[in-house]
């Protein structure tokens, strides 16, 4: 078994203010048949109101991430699946949910 990251940032979603709702309903129902399947590891979504903080091996803290990365951002699930096939299914599955592709990766 392998844990993957299904995961979007914000701009992948554009969806009508009028459909939020109903992508935050579809998406939690994704999240609990994983649930009741046993595969759910944990998911949620980056707090883009609060800013990254970079710290530094000797504690120092900065607000703001690494200033040549892109902004991390959007949401994100963690599954635990036999199977890369497996894992793409779920993630297609989250895909129709929030109404935009999703990235796959395995976590090692």
């Amino acid at each position: 078994m392998s844990k993957y990251l299904i995961s979007f940032p914000s701009a992948a979603m554009i969806v009508p203010a009028g459909e939020l709702a109903a992508v935050g309903r579809d998406a939690n129902d994704v999240v609990e048949e994983a649930k009741a399947a046993g595969i759910y590891v944990f998911a949620g979504g980056i707090n883009e109101d609060v800013p990254a903080m970079l710290v530094s091996a000797d504690g120092a803290v900065v607000e703001g991430g690494y200033p040549w990365a892109p902004p991390l951002n959007g949401g994100f699930t963690v599954l635990e699946l036999p199977s890369h096939e497996e894992a793409a299914a779920w993630a297609a599955r989250f895909a129709k949910a929030c109404r935009c592709s999703q990235e796959l990766r395995v976590i090692v």
